[in-house]
């Protein structure tokens, strides 16, 4: 048994076996650069009519006819099968079908090498600017919940044990600074990707006189690749674009992490609203933090596609090989994934949890996380800090085990462990001034804060 007639050439006498047409198939994933391939075709139909290689008229037709298409696909009429192998082929048996033997002049010039390196960098460019505007959102609902709890207060943790309070504004625009990077690492790579492989052909070129400069114009391309081989074989935009997309999500699942820590009765940190939580099937009381959850179990696949594309890559000779349609479903994964976990993380923020300030405050004051502040109080009065340090490791010791937190113990017990400690060191260590008094700069000091929040507003507001 055969399948229908193949878009290779004559040289084959019969089709593939239909496992291995459905093996070699694409079209079920490429359907998705449909719209990308349309408008590189029609890109590519100009062109050829700019240069005299068709008519004006063809030119126009060929244009014309690619638009029904995708009119039909947008209506639901466009559904190629496994036949049609790919896109690429589909797109032109169905213009050959609507302009007859015109339709076929449409590939002259070009391969589906350069063809479909076109359209993933067509349809990766429209996608990372969207991933970019979705960064910015994500941001703001950060900067929402920062912007109203610049006093309120939250451990600070080391190797998840108490360290140092915060101002948990300044935790939150921590993330605000990880997602900046995304962003801007997005954007870099992003010009990688502008760059145009219509025209190398399969690998070598062609001996039309075609125009390069005018297709890549024609689609917004910065540049053009100056080595065919180059062209239509490299996926290294591809995999830089998985690859900022895996920091991604490793900054949406540590915050999913702590939303997940902070929500647990152990914390009670955060309070989780219905719209963003579900509930046990049997467990009647329980709220289950689903969303941060799913980014961070989602976060392994988009590993996965960065491990699955370097591994593509490694051991493959130029020019094109067939490895290289295992590129898209690692693409489009991606692209979803990241899309789908930065919009729910976006709600969760805005929607889904309230902050406790007054369990945050109570965890604060029942800690030792104002020891570093008594031997810093002692350095302040001359001694020196590792003295103090040691001296404070001792007091803290001794506090344990009388079951008394620093701020219970009396001043004569303060002097009686140094003479220099007075009557100030309780506001000293209290949790605010503990807080207030780190206003280096990129500190929690309240100031420091308040200033990096100004900062972070204004910069998000930009595109």
């Amino acid at each position: 048994m055969s399948t229908s007639p193949t878009p290779w050439s004559q040289r084959f006498e019969t089709g593939l076996h239909p496992v291995i047409a459905e093996f070699n198939a694409s079209i079920g994933f490429d359907i998705a650069l449909v719209d990308y391939d349309l408008t590189g075709s029609q890109a590519h139909a100009k062109m050829l009519a700019k240069v005299g290689i068709i008519s004006e008229v063809e030119g126009q037709q060929l244009v014309d006819g690619l638009e029904a298409i995708r009119q039909e696909y947008r209506q639901g009429t466009f559904t190629p099968g496994v036949d049609e192998e790919d896109v690429h082929f589909a797109v032109e048996r169905r213009l050959t079908e609507l302009l007859g033997p015109l339709g076929k002049k449409l590939h002259t010039g070009r391969s589906r090498n350069d063809q479909v390196g076109t359209d993933i960098r067509l349809y990766l460019r429209s996608h990372i600017k969207t991933i970019r505007t979705l960064i910015r959102d994500f941001q703001k609902a950060l900067l929402a919940h920062a912007s109203v709890h610049v006093d309120t207060l939250i451990p600070g943790y080391t190797h998840l044990q108490r360290a140092q309070p915060l101002s948990l504004a300044h935790h939150l625009l921590a993330y605000v600074e990880m997602a900046q990077r995304d962003y801007e690492r997005l954007g870099d790579v992003a010009k990688r990707v502008n760059t145009s492989p219509l025209g190398a052909g399969a690998l070598a070129g062609t001996t039309f006189p075609i125009d390069r400069q005018y297709t890549a114009d024609q689609l917004g391309f910065e540049r053009i690749y100056a080595n065919s081989l180059d062209a239509v074989s490299d996926r290294d935009f591809a995999i830089e674009f998985v690859n900022a997309a895996s920091l991604i999500m490793v900054h949406l699942s540590r915050l999913a992490e702590e939303v997940i820590f902070w929500a647990s009765e152990e914390f009670r940190f955060v309070t989780l609203t219905d719209s963003c939580s579900t509930g046990s099937s049997i467990m009647p009381q329980k709220k289950n933090p689903d969303v941060p959850e799913l980014v961070r179990g989602k976060t392994g696949r988009v590993f996965g596609h960065l491990q699955g594309l370097l591994t593509m890559m490694k051991g493959l000779p130029l020019a094109y090989n067939k490895d290289l349609q295992e590129d898209k479903e690692a693409l489009f994964d991606t692209v979803g994934t990241v899309q789908a976990c930065l919009q729910s993380m976006t709600i969760l923020l805005h929607q889904g949890l309230e902050f406790r300030p007054q369990r945050l405050a109570e965890a604060v004051a029942n800690d030792f996380s104002n020891a570093t502040d008594v031997a810093d109080y002692l350095a302040a009065k001359g001694v020196p800090f590792r003295d103090a340090y040691n001296l404070v490791g001792t007091v803290v010791k001794t506090s344990l085990a009388a079951g008394k937190l620093l701020k219970d113990l009396t001043l004569e017990e303060w002097q009686a462990i140094h003479p220099a400690f007075a009557e100030d060191i309780y506001d000293a260590i209290a949790p605010q001034q503990v807080v207030a008094a780190r206003n280096s700069l990129g500190g929690t000091g309240f100031e420091q804060v308040k200033q990096a929040l100004a900062i972070a507003q204004k910069m998000v507001e930009t595109r």
